[in-house]
């Protein structure tokens, strides 16, 4: 059976610079984060991985075929996005955004049927921002569009989530509110974030860990190995820490 999506040698150039060396990864069901140090290449592979990102060498298989080889609507019906700087207008309602996310499905001109006005507000929930359908995104905080955002990323229903930086503008409680969230929609689909806070990524199933444009180590959260390597792309500015079935990054102040 051929892995949701797999990364065969990726490398990146942007402005004259390799940003992504020969990046080889392969994603399953579950949640896994990237993460890293600024500048390490994150969201270039994770705009890689979605079809957004010109690629210097290397391929991206969506379900074992070529990204390349699937129109723009079949690629949207299976990779549901959320950039890291998210846009939409400000003069729609947030229910009007997060229909936005049918379009793969329906199209330009079908209108939605039940099943569709389900699934948005199913998102809506989910994302925490059912209770002001009406409101337009230009009178939201950066926090509430996050949400909103995010909403018309999972009312695509897809089988792949890719979000870059999902908890950016969110206060504690929404942050725990979408690891919880995460955790839930891994069970069936392949959810696959860019995170800077450590202590979120550690919540996840799998870490990429990212150093320079390359992968330095990719395994699971409970790993010794990838805890080494997560420390060593900090400058061991963290340690990794136990507690009962759950593991923390705290500062290294010693």
């Amino acid at each position: 059976m051929n892995a949701p999506l797999q990364a065969e040698r990726l490398s990146v150039s942007l402005g004259g610079r390799l940003v992504l060396h020969d990046v080889s990864l392969t994603l399953q069901t579950g949640w896994t984060v990237i993460v890293g140090p600024n500048g390490a290449g994150k969201s270039t592979l994770l705009r890689s991985l979605a079809g957004f990102q010109r690629l210097a060498s290397g391929r991206v298989l969506l379900q074992g075929r070529p990204l390349q080889d699937w129109s723009v609507r079949e690629r949207a019906q299976q990779l549901a996005w959320l950039a890291q700087q998210g846009s939409a207008t400000g003069e729609l309602t947030v229910r009007e955004i997060v229909q936005l996310g049918r379009l793969p499905q329906l199209g330009l001109f079908a209108d939605p049927t039940a099943h569709d006005q389900a699934l948005v507000q199913q998102a809506m929930v989910a994302a925490e921002c059912d209770a002001w359908p009406h409101r337009r995104l230009n009178e939201l905080s950066g926090g509430e569009r996050q949400r909103v955002l995010l909403a018309r990323a999972l009312a695509v229903d897809a089988p792949l989530l890719l979000l870059d930086e999902p908890t950016t503008h969110l206060d504690p409680p929404h942050q725990v509110a979408l690891v919880r969230l995460f955790k839930r929609l891994a069970q069936e689909r392949t959810v696959v974030s860019v995170l800077h806070d450590v202590p979120l990524a550690l919540q996840a199933d799998r870490l990429v860990i990212m150093q320079a444009g390359r992968v330095a180590a990719v395994g699971r959260v409970d790993d010794p190995a990838v805890h080494d390597a997560l420390a060593a792309v900090f400058d061991h500015a963290i340690r990794i820490e136990r507690f009962g079935n759950r593991f923390m990054a705290l500062p290294n102040l010693d």
